[in-house]
């Protein structure tokens, strides 16, 4: 590992490069990285670093972000196939199709989405910002919410407002049920409950907070209480163990794992800046038009 670790360390200041980690994968990737955050997060900082090449550590919808907002760097994805199934319910074609038919509504897509789809929509989301986003939209439009019907259930229950939902769903996210946070709460009483918004709501409304990844890291580190309870993919703990010493995190059981956050390790990396393979290439059609709804949102 430390060969490895002092190889990327040398390639990378060789070709100007800036490694990007998601919270969710492999603790290795993460200390390896030179910054870790959600999908969004990431991105921006990919566009403020202005490196030559990027190498993003997610799955691949992240890294199309990414080359959306940073189009003249190199982007890397060094595991092609680390996919998000999420992302893949949301077909282009469909999306079209569905504006043809309500062409008076306002389509606002969460980023876990693929570049094509970003193309077919107006303004995208995040999970820290979708209400923030929704209450922006004027009251009586219509509005198509994708491709999370949890996180769009949520966000209607927290902002009172109508939405039309598409039906996809994080796998990981969707079979966490609330049966699991009654067994955790009860092996551990004394701790904090944390959810994400992309669980489904009857689990969102019976734990403490619904918070996405940066919020979970932000109320722990505020927080007094010494025990936590993560109902979130299990690779957001490397970093709360690492950011709060003294506090005790328990994942929610069975283990929620992404398994295609999972398969970047950092002999992928040390290829992948080696050989520049995995490099992110979109049409410069649907860069255009997909980065404008990301615009719109971090115009907000």
């Amino acid at each position: 590992m430390d060969s490895i670790t002092e190889k990327i360390r040398v390639l990378k200041e060789r070709r100007g490069a800036v490694i990007l980690a998601h919270n969710y994968v492999c603790p290795e990737v993460q200390d390896i990285a030179d910054f870790v955050g959600d999908s969004l997060e990431l991105s921006i900082k990919a566009r403020d670093a202005k490196a030559e090449v990027i190498v993003f550590c997610g799955v691949s919808f992240m890294a199309e972000t990414a080359k959306l907002l940073s189009p003249d760097s190199t982007v890397l994805h060094p595991v092609r196939e680390a996919g998000c199934a999420m992302a893949d319910m949301a077909k282009a074609e469909d999306i079209a199709s569905w504006r043809k038919a309500h062409p008076g509504a306002v389509i606002v897509a969460y980023v876990n989405t693929t570049a094509a789809a970003k193309a077919q929509v107006d303004i995208c989301c995040t999970s820290a910002n979708a209400e923030k986003v929704i209450r922006s939209i004027p009251e009586g439009k219509e509005i198509m919410f994708l491709p999370d019907r949890n996180l769009g259930r949520n966000v209607m229950n927290s902002t009172g407002r109508k939405m039309a939902l598409w039906p996809g769903f994080c796998p990981v996210h969707d079979r966490i049920e609330k049966a699991a946070l009654e067994a955790a709460r009860k092996a551990h009483p004394g701790a904090l409950l944390m959810v994400h918004p992309e669980c489904a709501p009857e689990v969102a409304a019976a734990a403490d907070t619904a918070l996405s990844t940066g919020g979970m890291l932000r109320f722990v580190a505020q927080s007094e209480a010494k025990e936590f309870i993560v109902g979130t993919e299990s690779g957001i703990i490397h970093r709360l163990k690492k950011e709060n010493p003294g506090k005790v995190f328990y994942p929610l059981l069975p283990l929620p794992t992404c398994a295609d956050m999972k398969k970047l390790r950092p002999e992928d990396i040390l290829a992948s800046l080696e050989s520049g393979c995995g490099e992110v290439v979109l049409p410069q059609e649907i860069m255009e038009r997909a980065r404008l709804p990301v615009d719109r949102m971090l115009a907000l």
